[in-house]
């Protein structure tokens, strides 16, 4: 009686089910997570205002806390005669 120690392995269905079913619980892990909380500290990080000529700016929210206010609770005559329309 010879044993064959040349004798490769085969890779099986049976041994390769564990890693598929492994590879399906990654997503449960919470890596997903992550990367939207950094998506969200980008977005929080600047503010959409409108300029006294109609148009649309970008402004940092650090720049907003930080300036001085002039007028709180405007009304809406006084917006459209900034923006320079007729109500």
């Amino acid at each position: 009686m010879k044993i064959s120690l040349n004798k490769k392995e085969s890779i099986s269905r049976r041994k390769i089910i564990p890693f598929i079913g492994l590879s399906l619980l990654i997503p449960f892990f919470g890596f997903q997570n992550y990367k939207e909380e950094t998506a969200t500290k980008n977005e929080e990080e600047y503010q959409t205002l409108l300029k006294s000529d109609g148009t649309i700016v970008k402004v940092k929210v650090n720049t907003i806390e930080k300036a001085k206010i002039l007028k709180k609770n405007i009304s809406t005559k006084s917006f459209f005669s900034w923006l320079g329309r007729k109500l």
